[in-house]
C-alpha cells in the first residue's frame, strides 16, 4: 500500500517525533510510506521549552518533507497537495492537541474530496491543559476522519462523545525501542555519580502540573526514612518554573537525595538514565497513556504510578509495577518503598519482558492495515 504519515519527525524533539520514527520503521518494512512534518509547530510564544528541535542525532532517521506550518495556511494547503500528488491509500495523523486542529482539518478536507481515507491516530483527544474552544476544534476535525486509532480506553471513550459512529481501534501504545543503548548499569551509574548501591528513582520527562512531580518531592522524607540510600533523578525540561520545585527540596532537606536534571535528554543521553534506575515513577495527576512506561519498558525497569487514565491498563500490578491513587504523597512512598523491600527483581523483569510482546508494533501496523479497507 502507499501511505502517508503526518506528524512532527526529527529534526522536530519529543515524544511524537520518536512515534512518527518508529511508525515509518514497521510501516516500510512492508508498505511504500512518505512522511509529512512540520517546519513549525508552535509559535515561540505559545512554547514553554527551550527549543523544539533535537540538539543530537536522530534515533532513527526518517526521510521526512517539513512542509507544515500551524500559523500559515497557504502550508497547509500545499501538505494537501504533495498528499494528493501521492495518491496514498491511506492519510495517518498524528494528533495530540486541538491547537493542531485547523491545519489537519484543512488537510484532511482537501484530501479527502479525492477519495483519500483519512485515519486520526488519537494520543489525546481532550488536552492536559484544556483551554476554550477545544471541543470545537475537536469537533471540526473528527468528522473528517474515516477511521481512528486510539491507545487506551480513556481516549476511546473521549472519542465515542464526539463520535459514537467511529471505526476505531484500540491499540495500546507500542513500546520504544527507538533510543541508543550503549549503557548498562554499572556505567551508567558511574556517569551519572551514583553508587552501585543506591536505590535510584527516576522521574522522566518535561514537568507540567499534571505531571504531578510536587507529590513525589513530597514522598521522599518517608522514602529515605525507610531507604536511607535512596536517591531522584528528575531528568526532564521544566515547562513551568522550577524554583517552586527547588525551594520545597530545600525545605524538606532533600538536597543531597534529589537531583534536577533540568533539560531536554537528547536520544542519545536517554538510555543512561533508565539503565541507571531501579525504578521509575510517574505521579501524574491526569493521563490517558504514557510513553515513558513504554519507555520503561523496553529497558526492562518496573514502574511506580497513579491510577490515572490508561496508565492501569497498561501497569500490571505487582508485576510490572504497582498503583496508587494520585494526589497522594504517602501511597506513592508506601508503594515505592514496598518495590525495594518486597519485590522479586528477577520475577519483575520476567513480566515485563512478557509485557512487551503486547505493545508491539506489529500490531499497530496491522490495526492500520484493516482501516484502510473501511
Amino acid at each position: 500500500m502507499r501511505i502517508v504519515l503526518v506528524g512532527t519527525a526529527y529534526p522536530m524533539r519529543g515524544g511524537i517525533a520518536h512515534y512518527t520514527a518508529l511508525l515509518y520503521k514497521y510501516l516500510a518494512q512492508r508498505h511504500k510510506v512518505w512522511v509529512i512534518s512540520f517546519r513549525r509547530q508552535y509559535p515561540t510564544l505559545l512554547f514553554p521549552g527551550r527549543s523544539q528541535m533535537e540538539q543530537g542525532g536522530p534515533a532513527w532517521p526518517v526521510p521526512s518533507e517539513p512542509i507544515l506550518d500551524t500559523l500559515n495556511p497557504f502550508t497547509w494547503i500545499r501538505a494537501a497537495e504533495r498528499i494528493r500528488l501521492i495518491r496514498p491509500d491511506i492519510a495517518v495523523f498524528n494528533y495530540w492537541m486541538p491547537f493542531f486542529a485547523p491545519c489537519y482539518t484543512t488537510v484532511g478536507y482537501l484530501v479527502r474530496r479525492v477519495g483519500i481515507r483519512i485515519v486520526l491516530l488519537c494520543h489525546n483527544i481532550t488536552p492536559h491543559e484544556p483551554r476554550p474552544g477545544d471541543r470545537l476544534l475537536n469537533r471540526l476535525l473528527l468528522k473528517q476522519a474515516h477511521g481512528f486509532i486510539v491507545q487506551s480506553e480513556t481516549v476511546k471513550q473521549d472519542l465515542l462523545s464526539y463520535r459514537p459512529d467511529a471505526d476505531f481501534r484500540l491499540v495500546p501504545h507500542p513500546v520504544y525501542e527507538i533510543f541508543p543503548d550503549r549503557w548498562d548499569r554499572a556505567t551508567a551509574r558511574r556517569e551519572l555519580g551514583l553508587s552501585e548501591d543506591a536505590q535510584v528513582l527516576l522521574f522522566f520527562g518535561y514537568i507540567r502540573p499534571y505531571k504531578g512531580l510536587r507529590y513525589l518531592i513530597e514522598a521522599m522524607p518517608e522514602v529515605l526514612q525507610a531507604l536511607p540510600q535512596a536517591h531522584l533523578i528528575v531528568a526532564g525540561e521544566f515547562y513551568e518554573p522550577s524554583e517552586p520545585y527547588r525551594r520545597r527540596i530545600s525545605e524538606l532537606g532533600l538536597k543531597d537525595a534529589v537531583r534536577l536534571v533540568d533539560k531536554y535528554i537528547p536520544n542519545e543521553e536517554v538510555g543512561m538514565f533508565f539503565r541507571a534506575a531501579d525504578l521509575v515513577v510517574l505521579p501524574y495527576v491526569s493521563a490517558t497513556q504514557s510513553g515513558i512506561v513504554q519507555i520503561a519498558y523496553h529497558y526492562g525497569v518496573p514502574v511506580v504510578a497513579t491510577a490515572v487514565g490508561g496508565l492501569p491498563e497498561v501497569i500490571e500490578e505487582g508485576r510490572t509495577g504497582f498503583l496508587v491513587p494520585p494526589e497522594d504523597h504517602r501511597a506513592l512512598a508506601t508503594a515505592i518503598v514496598r518495590f525495594f523491600r518486597e519485590a522479586d527483581r528477577t520475577r519483575f523483569a520476567e513480566h515485563i519482558r512478557k509485557a512487551r510482546e503486547k505493545f508491539s508494533w506489529e500490531r499497530m501496523v496491522e490495526a492500520i492495515e484493516s482501516l484502510v479497507k473501511g
